[in-house]
């Protein structure tokens, strides 16, 4: 979990009158796939502005896991709702990355915590190129605005940018200034999108604010897969 995590500090800051957490308030179990192409490429797809948690931030695909579901077929239920993507059987082979707590609002000082999640990451590698995975992507609009690839030199820079800092470490001279996406119009297209690099190395401000970003646990997953790769 990331260092500013607001759980363990419930209990060391006083409350405004009021302000209780929910008593109903359970802690959900999801699962997010780093869908790895076989020319080493993740995928990640940025979450519309409409939905309740985490708007607008770039993830892998994920989402719970329903009763009784194990957890790889719940990745690519997940995979498949919000990318339209299926695996063939045989074609790929998957790996456990590692759990993250998260929780939204990410801050206390965003708000006590609505949602809290156990995400455990799988990382999912394809003997399919990313040309051939893109090819068969037909995002959901209702949870996906824009999907991209993402290779390893600037998941490194991204991976490397920890919340409460101003500037990511070990940052490489030759990062692009941009990264080419996919972004979804409203009438159902798709589009390319120059997304500034700049984007993707933002952190979690002090303060609400739901500007398009990297998720602190997506960070987290991808040192995982490069460590996997390394």
């Amino acid at each position: 979990r990331p260092p500013f995590c607001p759980f363990p500090a419930l209990d060391q800051q006083p409350r405004a009158p009021g302000a209780e957490l929910p008593t109903n308030r359970g802690v959900d179990l999801a699962v997010a796939v780093v869908l790895q192409s076989s020319d080493q490429t993740v995928l990640l797809t940025r979450r519309t502005r409409t939905l309740n948690v985490s708007p607008n931030l770039w993830v892998p695909p994920g989402g719970h896991v329903e009763p009784d579901e194990e957890l790889l077929d719940g990745g690519l239920r997940e995979l498949w709702e919000e990318s339209g993507l299926q695996l063939p059987q045989g074609q790929f082979f998957w790996v456990p990355l590692g759990l993250w707590e998260s929780a939204y609002p990410p801050r206390l000082s965003w708000g006590l915590p609505k949602y809290h999640h156990i995400i455990l990451y799988l990382l999912v590698i394809s003997q399919e190129s990313q040309q051939q995975l893109q090819a068969r992507i037909q995002p959901n609009p209702r949870e996906v605005s824009a999907l991209m690839w993402l290779g390893p030199d600037v998941a490194a820079a991204v991976a490397a940018t920890e919340d409460g800092t101003d500037t990511p470490r070990h940052l490489p001279q030759d990062l692009p200034p941009s990264v080419l996406a996919v972004e979804l119009e409203e009438n159902g297209g798709a589009r390319p999108l120059a997304l500034p690099t700049s984007t993707l190395l933002r952190t979690t401000p002090a303060t609400a604010d739901n500007k398009e970003r990297v998720s602190t646990g997506t960070k987290f997953a991808l040192r995982l897969w490069l460590q996997h790769l390394g």
